[in-house]
């Protein structure tokens, strides 16, 4: 069964907008509320729409905000590929959800001018499921399979010969009359995006010459993100408001545009659809979000410890049980952000707060037991 493409190489490249010195893609003109709905087209790289999630992703590796040092790793490993007019190594990104991972997946064959395909490893359960993408792929093209630490051991050996040498080996038949087929593949570039890299086999790993790991952005770089995004949405907002929405952000662009897409919906529904400081700020405290980019969720974690464990230490499964929440919950959505702004720490006897997050709480740190003095006898 073929497999459609999502962009290609005759991709035609959309508008700029040169912002603050900066190009950015796929301005909005006009766009406004109430107006003309725009007809419905795929959800394609090549053919962005104002109101996609895909409208907000960067369309080239220059414009990208953040990550400078793996955009220029990146930036050099393809344009020397494109000088030996070979397909570009293997790349493998790994990080935290939201990062620009898909991004990078995306702007990389359009810098090469070539096409993409797009594959998820949960989707692909047996080597039958990989074989069409690896078939139908064009000279020097990418095939970006996102989440590939779920791959099945059966389906990541199968790619070993092809990330190699551009083969695989095809079973026709079953017993002693079984025979096997050499298929030759086109020269091909695979990008492998994962959240959980320690899960991936070494074997896996290894046949990606070029990997990269995405780490948060900083207050300056969502800021940016941020003033763009608005810019595309159709958004005036000021610069202290852009501040206000990228620290509470968690340094995560993906939770940036969410927080923007809210004050944008805000502002347009209860304001004159400007984000200003107070407009902002109301949108954030009708989320339940503070200026830490806590959510609701993660006060009552610090409460809970705070009020039922007296600060902690506490097990993660107490504090799980007595929120009548999974434990997945608090120790894979809630519990990194606490940990990585050190409100919370983790012990050998359980999670605790920090002072900061007594601060944050408005409550005074309990003292410390001051150490037990020399004894004589």
């Amino acid at each position: 069964m073929p497999r459609e493409t999502i962009l290609t190489a005759e991709s035609s490249e959309a508008p700029s907008i040169d912002l603050g010195h900066q190009v950015v893609g796929h301005p909005v003109e006009d766009h406004q509320v109430g107006g003309a709905q725009p007809e419905a087209r795929s959800l394609t790289p090549a053919d962005p729409s104002p109101v996609d999630d895909l409208a907000l992703r960067p369309r080239r590796l220059r414009d990208i905000v953040g990550q400078r040092d793996v955009c220029e790793r990146v930036q050099i490993a393809v344009e020397a590929a494109a000088r030996r007019r070979e397909p570009l190594g293997h790349v493998l990104l790994d990080g935290p959800p939201g990062l620009g991972k898909t991004t990078f997946a995306t702007c990389i064959p359009r810098e090469l001018d070539v096409s993409l395909q797009i594959a998820s490893g949960a989707a692909l359960a047996a080597p039958k499921d990989l074989l069409p993408y690896l078939t139908n792929a064009e000279e020097g093209s990418v095939l970006f399979i996102d989440e590939i630490h779920r791959l099945p051991k059966a389906v990541e050996e199968f790619m070993y010969p092809a990330m190699e040498d551009f083969r695989v080996d095809i079973t026709l038949g079953e017993g002693v009359n079984a025979r096997t087929v050499n298929l030759k593949l086109r020269p091909m570039t695979i990008i492998g995006a994962t959240t959980r890299s320690g899960l991936l086999s070494a074997p896996l790993r290894d046949r990606f010459p070029v990997r990269e790991h995405l780490d948060f952005y900083s207050i300056a770089e969502l800021t940016r993100i941020v003033t763009i995004n608005a810019k595309k949405l159709g958004l005036p907002i000021v610069e202290e408001a852009a501040q206000r929405i990228a620290t509470a952000s968690r340094g995560t662009p993906r939770i940036a545009n969410n927080r923007l897409r809210w004050v944008r919906d805000y502002a347009q529904s209860r304001a004159d659809g400007e984000a200003t400081i107070s407009v902002t700020d109301d949108a954030l405290a009708m989320l339940g979000v503070d200026q830490r980019g806590l959510d609701p969720q993660d006060r009552k974690y610090m409460e809970t410890i705070l009020r039922v464990f007296h600060g902690g230490p506490a097990g993660v499964e107490a504090i799980a049980h007595t929120m009548n929440l999974a434990v997945d919950t608090l120790t894979d959505e809630v519990e990194p952000f606490l940990l990585r702004s050190e409100l919370v720490v983790r012990t050998p006897r359980g999670r605790k707060l920090t002072p900061k997050a007594y601060e944050h709480l408005g409550q005074s740190p309990p003292d410390e037991p001051s150490a037990p003095g020399p004894r004589l006898f």
